[in-house]
């Protein structure tokens, strides 16, 4: 299915660059943290089969313009809107830290009926930050592997045997066994990474906000999730006012990349119908 480039101004003048295709209501996707608009490519593919959808490469990636020198979460929720504007489009999907910009975005203004959302990074609890200092100065002296481990071992996301693991054991085995496509991507987009988990952490505390949102919402999650993230989501499902929470069986937190897309995309369908 052939994409159409097309490129839109923020309100900061920063070029939002998004691919349309498909046929039917207007859809906005937007990605997560450390993933680029080809990661859910097989998604937008998906999702094409009933909607006109609009995959946006987010600021600091790609055709996009940098992420900025005042850069926020309210930079994020303005591409958006920008976006929206363009399209006219009423339903929207985002997946981790995009699912955070995609509620920000319903909670602050009324320009979707209805968003879908795979597990949203919407803090509940604190969010772990010790790794940020020793990630940046990692950055800062040219050393990704080496960052990208303070990142695993702190963040919270790796399995907790991996955070267990030897700083320099788990920086030679990256440096050894990460090198393909996939890391050829993330590594431009370690300093984003640190940019968004630092506006991810300064949004604790803010969960009641979210009951301002007015739009129909879809919670996804992976079975495979752990527990306690799964029930923070249930907890997100009770502040919002409108909202539906779903377990994906057999999926992990990358349930909407790769092979497992046509699932997600399967329920996401069947909500905006």
């Amino acid at each position: 299915m052939t994409a159409e480039i097309s490129t839109v101004s923020s309100a900061d003048g920063t070029t939002i660059s998004y691919q349309t295709l498909g046929a039917g209501p207007g859809l906005i996707v937007f990605g997560g943290a450390l993933r680029t608009a080809a990661d859910y490519a097989p998604l937008a593919s998906a999702l094409a089969r009933s909607c006109t959808v609009h995959l946006v490469e987010r600021r600091g990636r790609g055709a996009s313009g940098p992420l900025g020198p005042q850069y926020s979460l309210a930079s994020e929720v303005a591409d958006l809107r920008a976006v929206q504007a363009a399209t006219g489009a009423r339903l929207a999907f985002g997946h981790s830290y995009g699912g955070l910009v995609v509620l920000e975005t319903a909670r602050t203004s009324e320009v979707f009926d209805r968003v879908a959302t795979y597990e949203p990074g919407v803090p509940v609890a604190a969010v772990p930050t010790g790794w940020m200092d020793p990630y940046r100065q990692r950055l800062a002296a040219g050393d990704p592997h080496g960052a990208f481990v303070h990142f695993l071992r702190g963040s919270g996301g790796a399995p907790p045997f991996v955070a267990k693991l030897p700083h320099w054991y788990l920086r030679l085995a990256l440096r050894i066994g990460f090198r393909g496509g996939s890391w050829q991507r993330m590594r431009p987009l370690l300093a984003a990474n640190l940019a968004e988990h630092e506006q991810v952490a300064a949004q604790h505390g803010k969960l009641s906000g979210f009951a301002a949102v007015a739009a129909e919402v879809l919670l996804l999650c992976g079975s495979r999730s752990p527990r306690e993230t799964r029930a923070e989501f249930d907890t997100l499902r009770q502040t919002l006012p409108h909202a539906v929470l779903e377990a994906l069986p057999r999926l992990s937190h990358f349930g909407p990349e790769g092979k497992s897309a046509p699932l997600v995309a399967e329920r996401v369908l069947a909500f905006f119908s």
